[in-house]
């Protein structure tokens, strides 16, 4: 079987994308694993399928680069936002539904901007804040994000025993008076990613709480680029009219061959 995808990228985070309107994508963790490998495969952080859903412009499902159906990915959500207005789903909003529930998008400028769903917790701790943004992420500040040792730090955070089974996403940030610096190890990637849309409303929002601040947008810069996150406190740890918005890029066009699943 020949499938046809699309490759976008949203500030270094890189996804696979497939229309699959027509259900014609038989998945399997094994496919999805090799379409992102990055020797053997076409590479990338994760993939998604875009579908069909009643109400809505359409469906998002997404899958990180290990097969593993996975929680809301933001900078997926704003590729395949841009992606379904490349297909002519809509015009200027959208409104579409993933994992987690009801997603509003826009396309403006700058790129692409995607409403996330309220935050109502954050777990304060002295060595880190821990809160769902769609996925699960701990935030820890370190002196300089940059300069840390991601993979190694990271990927004990995300198999320590606070956070088992599920894991987490792990965020080392360093706020700065113009910007809050951030790098990601993620979960199912299994590695640093160059951004991380979900990570990036949990650093703006842990930065907030501690600053005191009811209302803002944030400017994050990641290693792959630079994005904005809007934000509305209510209550001391509620948050809502939560906006991620960047650039969300085309890349390129393909076609795939696969055969079956047992393939692989």
């Amino acid at each position: 079987m020949i499938i046809k995808f699309q490759k976008y990228q949203g500030a270094g985070n890189d996804f696979i994308i497939i229309d699959n309107r027509n259900k014609f994508f038989d998945f399997s963790p094994a496919i999805v694993h090799h379409f992102c490998d990055r020797r053997f495969g076409i590479g990338a952080d994760g993939l998604m399928l875009l579908e069909n859903c009643p109400n809505y412009d359409f469906k998002m499902r997404y899958f990180n680069a290990d097969g593993q159906e996975a929680s809301l990915c933001g900078n997926g959500s704003r590729c395949i936002i841009a992606y379904a207005h490349h297909l002519g789903l809509f015009d200027h909003q959208t409104r579409f539904l993933a994992v987690d529930g009801e997603h509003r998008g826009e396309m403006t400028s700058s790129g692409v901007k995607v409403r996330m769903n309220d935050v109502n917790h954050i777990t304060v701790t002295p060595d880190y804040y821990y809160l769902n943004t769609g996925s699960p992420h701990c935030v820890k500040i370190v002196g300089d994000a940059f300069q840390t040792d991601v993979f190694t730090q990271g990927r004990t955070i995300r198999y320590s025993p606070p956070f088992q089974p599920e894991g987490t996403n792990v965020n080392f940030i360093t706020p700065t008076s113009d910007f809050i610096k951030i790098a990601t190890y993620e979960r199912g990637v299994e590695n640093e990613t160059l951004a991380c849309g979900t990570g990036c409303v949990a650093s703006a929002l842990v930065t907030a709480l501690i600053r005191h601040a009811d209302h803002g947008t944030y400017t994050l810069q990641a290693k792959g680029g630079t994005l904005k996150v809007s934000f509305q406190r209510i209550s001391e740890q509620h948050f809502t009219h939560i906006w991620l918005e960047g650039p969300a890029e085309f890349v390129f066009a393909g076609e795939i061959e696969i055969k079956t699943a047992q393939s692989f």
